[in-house]
């Protein structure tokens, strides 16, 4: 965040994808962008670290994701939408590939955006991939949601 970009009105802008890296979402509780930006920010736990390890961090960061997709891992009953295990939805900051219930679709954005930008979810065991289940209760469909890094 050392290179705010400047728009056509002379405004500084912050690149999203390396605000969310500095930043998690506790921590932007009461914090406005202007006041980020130029700042170099140094976010730690209670321990003093930041996650596993930082160079971990940074080694995984360092690549770029490219996409996160949403793959069918079950199902149980009769899909509405006739999701198969196996299917894959695509999400990438162009678009969607892919058939997807708009009611899985719906439900699995906020989870879909935050593995997009690196949110990191302290229970998950691989921080690359978690579950999400689609809102039919009578009829699951659980998605298995994975980050893809550029190589």
């Amino acid at each position: 965040m050392n290179n705010p970009r400047k728009t056509k009105k002379g405004q500084r802008t912050v690149d999203r994808r390396e605000f969310c890296r500095t930043l998690s979402c506790a921590a932007l509780g009461g914090l406005a962008v202007s006041n980020l930006i130029g700042k170099d920010l140094n976010l730690e736990n209670s321990s003093g670290k930041i996650g596993k390890s930082d160079g971990e961090r940074k080694d995984k960061m360092s690549k770029k994701i490219r996409a996160v997709t949403a793959k069918v891992i079950s199902v149980k009953g009769t899909c509405g939408a006739g999701h198969k295990v196996g299917d894959i939805i695509t999400f990438t900051e162009k678009g969607v590939e892919g058939k997807i219930c708009i009611h899985a679709l719906y439900s699995m954005l906020p989870a879909v955006f935050a593995m997009m930008f690196e949110a990191r979810f302290p229970w998950l065991e691989n921080p690359e991939k978690k579950t999400h289940p689609c809102t039919d209760a009578a009829n699951p469909v659980v998605f298995e949601i994975e980050r893809i890094r550029e190589t």
